[in-house]
Formats: C-alpha cells, sequence, structure tokens
C-alpha cells in the first residue's frame, strides 16, 4: 500500500480521455484512504468541486452524505477509519449537455482490487450509486430496486442513492429510506468507528 498511493496519486491513464471533454482538465486523483480503515465509501467519481479542491465530497452531496451516516467532519475525513475509494479517482469531465460523464472503466480494473485487498481491516461498506452497486454485488438491478433490498446485505454492506441534490425528489417518493434503512446505517457505523476509535 505505500507502494501504491503514490502511484494512484500520479496516475494519467486517463490523461487523453480528460483532455478530450468540454473541462479538457488533466487527471487529478483524488486519493483518500489508509491502511486499517474500518468503513469502506465506494463512491462514483469526483465532481468538478472535488477535482478543485483535492478534497472527496467537498460539497452539498458531502454534508448529505455526512448527515446520513451520522459523522461530523473530523471522523468523515479521518482517513485512519474512513477510506473513499471511488469508482473513478479523477473527475471524469461534463458531456455536451453539461452533465457528469460516467467513470471511465480502466480505473476500477486498473486500481480497485489491489486498493481493496490492502484495506483488510474495513467492516462495513457504503455503496453509492450503481456503479460502485454492480461492482461490488454484481447485481443488474437499478438504484432503487438495490436499496429498497439492504437488509440482504446489512449490516456488512449498505447500498444507498447518491446524496445529490438531484435525488431530493427520489428521497420524496421513497420515504421508507430516511425512516428505516437510515437509523440502522447511523448505528452500525457508530458501531464500527467507536470500535475502531478503542482500538
Amino acid at each position: 500500500m505505500d507502494d501504491l498511493i503514490p502511484r494512484l496519486a500520479a496516475c494519467e491513464i486517463c490523461a487523453e480521455r480528460f483532455a478530450a471533454t468540454r473541462t479538457a482538465h488533466r487527471p487529478n486523483p483524488v486519493v483518500w484512504f489508509r491502511p486499517g480503515a474500518r468503513l469502506l465509501i465506494a463512491s462514483q467519481a469526483p465532481g468538478m468541486r472535488v477535482h478543485e479542491a483535492n478534497t472527496p465530497f467537498w460539497d452539498q452531496s458531502g454534508k448529505r452524505l455526512r448527515a446520513w451516516l451520522g459523522l461530523d467532519e473530523t471522523a468523515f475525513y479521518d482517513r485512519s477509519r474512513v477510506a473513499i475509494v471511488p469508482m473513478a479517482f479523477c473527475f471524469p469531465g461534463y458531456d455536451a449537455k453539461g452533465s457528469d460523464l460516467p467513470p471511465p472503466p480502466v480505473c476500477a480494473r486498473t486500481w480497485r482490487t489491489p486498493i481493496l485487498q490492502g484495506l483488510d481491516r474495513v467492516r462495513c461498506t457504503i455503496l453509492i450509486g450503481g456503479y460502485a452497486q454492480k461492482w461490488h454485488l454484481g447485481t443488474k438491478a437499478g438504484v432503487t430496486e438495490t436499496v429498497r433490498d439492504w437488509r440482504a446485505h446489512a449490516p456488512e454492506v449498505f447500498p444507498l442513492p447518491h446524496p445529490s441534490w438531484r435525488n431530493t425528489a427520489w428521497l420524496r417518493k421513497n420515504p421508507w429510506f430516511e425512516a428505516e434503512l437510515l437509523p440502522v446505517l447511523r448505528a452500525r457505523v457508530k458501531e464500527v468507528m467507536n470500535d475502531d476509535a478503542a482500538r
């Protein structure tokens, strides 16, 4: 892992792909994990704000996610306890309509397996969005169906929708998410974080 992290931070596999996007940006892998972490957040890919800040979930989505998990900023950004490992580590850029492009599959193929092998103390995994859910669970189901079936995976794994403001309507249509899933999730996160702090 000591060798893996600096190699990932210097990765430029997608340089040509990013140069061809509307933003024409350079790769900037946002690396936020260390060996020994007990909580794994498997997300999609950094957005533009995260790309600029070089800090994962440094936006309104992050505020919502931290509220879902019951974590303050200090705990959430403690790399010794929380590993944030997206399906792609760089901002993929925007398409012609200004929407985020999907995470390039080459990133997960290149980095995901060795990283997860090094994170061998993880006790709970949070799967945010369809890309992470399909990779980790091998499901072909959509996000709503996968999240609705959360009890089949808890307490080791919790599938979640993306905490983006774009999903506010989804949250209103699915009140069971906040009423049923989130209390169990927060209790599990608290257990994992407290157990880790005691070691």
